[in-house]
């Protein structure tokens, strides 16, 4: 006998262990071994246990080897598994009977286990259906009671069905009231809408009556217009006539002007203020006193272009610092000659609003809405403003000075007021 019986699977486990702990010193370790001789010793009899086996079988000189170091280890008294695996290993006179008592042994022990998990199995099975006939009477018990809730619903809902159909047949005669209601309610409006028509035909009536009335005023608005001309007319004759009388005897000569030229006067001016080829002496002293007489009016109203002033002055400085420092300048002229002061900053491509600066007294500061430019601000301030009150536009953009002039406004350049406030 040179191979291990498949049926004694605890005698080869245990064959396994006891060679797998002395594998490294079986010197030498056949070739299918020597791998699993450089494992941990708990690893050797897990992962290379039927290797172990299957090499012992086959190599008898391997098997005496080790049947040499394990018998000096081996306690055969302790376990008939490792006795059985060691007589196996060394194959000393009688260990076939050994053999066979062993696995008798281990076979009855099999046996006995596995009546005692058999019986404890059927312990357990009993166990589970007394706990299943328990869970059956609650389960009963329990339907019982639902049974019997659900009869007591059953009477509820009966009842309820009961006041339920009551309820639906005054429904029905509620709504055949209001049916009989709405009829009468239909047949007034009916006869309400018949009313108003009959009201709507009469006042069309007065209104064309009231039409023909004043077309016949209107007729005779016009005859008396017509009149009233006719007495204008004969009246300036008279007057014209008296006028050349009168020019004939007081001898006046010829006038070599005429009224527009005070006009094409004040346009030029403006037009030499704004200029796109202003310099220096655009803002000059006519300029500055120009502007004075402008603030001197009464209420007058200042209008500044803010980034168009402050670059113009301070060009090199950011413009957080032009605009601190132009309202720092124009705080004094707002308080010397009271005009109502607005510094309109261009902020149209700003994500964010600028940082608010602190305005002196008597200056409002305005940043433009996104997407709208400062100029268009200033030009929405000046339409706003009554015809005949003293607006100053203060920026050397010619567009802006233009939009001011035809809205009746005065349009300074920005130079001209650096140099007014020096």
């Amino acid at each position: 006998m040179s191979e291990v019986p498949a049926t004694t699977g605890a005698v080869r486990e245990r064959l396994a262990a006891l060679v797998a702990d002395v594998l490294p010193s079986a010197d030498p370790v056949p070739q299918r071994l020597r791998r699993i001789a450089a494992f941990a010793p708990a690893r050797r009899a897990r992962l290379g246990g039927e290797a172990i086996v299957s090499v012992l079988e086959s190599d008898d000189e391997f098997r005496a080897r080790a049947a040499d170091l394990v018998g000096e280890r081996a306690h055969e008294e302790r376990d008939p598994a490792e006795a059985a695996a060691l007589a196996w290993l060394r194959r000393e006179p009688g260990w076939e009977q050994i053999w066979e008592a062993t696995t008798d042994r281990l076979a009855a022990r099999a046996e006995e286990a596995t009546a005692a998990r058999e019986e404890q199995e059927s312990a357990r099975e009993a166990d589970r259906a007394d706990r299943a006939e328990e869970a059956l009477r609650a389960l009963r018990a329990e339907r019982r009671r639902q049974l019997d809730e659900l009869r007591g619903e059953v009477s509820t809902l009966r009842h309820r069905l009961g006041e339920t159909r009551r309820r639906e047949r005054d429904a029905r005669q509620a709504a055949d009231g209001a049916t009989a209601a709405l009829s009468a309610a239909q047949d007034d409006v009916r006869r309400a809408a018949e009313e108003g028509e009959t009201e709507r035909r009469r006042l069309r009536a007065r209104v064309e009556e009231l039409e023909a009335a004043n077309a016949a005023l209107r007729r005779t608005s016009r005859e008396e217009r017509g009149e009233i001309g006719l007495r204008a007319r004969v009246l300036l004759d008279t007057v014209v006539e008296a006028a050349a009388g009168l020019r004939r005897e007081l001898a006046l000569p010829v006038a070599d002007a005429a009224p527009g030229d005070r006009v094409e006067r004040r346009v030029a001016e403006a037009a030499a203020e704004v200029g796109a080829t202003a310099g220096p002496g655009a803002a000059g002293r006519d300029g500055a006193s120009r502007l004075e007489q402008y603030l001197a009016a009464p209420r007058p109203r200042l209008l500044v272009d803010g980034y168009n002033v402050s670059k113009s002055a301070w060009p090199e400085a950011s413009l957080e610092a032009q605009r601190a420092r132009l309202l720092r300048s124009l705080a004094p002229l707002a308080a010397r000659t009271g005009a109502e002061t607005t510094v309109v900053f261009d902020a149209a491509s700003s994500a964010a609003r600028p940082t608010a600066v602190q305005a002196p007294r008597g200056v409002k500061v305005l940043f433009s809405p996104p997407g709208v430019i400062a100029d268009d601000v200033i030009a929405e301030l000046v339409e706003t403003e009554p015809t005949g009150r003293m607006v100053v536009v203060v920026s050397s953009d010619q567009e802006v000075a233009r939009h001011a002039a035809r809205h009746g406004a005065r349009a300074v350049a920005s130079q001209v007021l650096l140099s007014l406030l020096g």
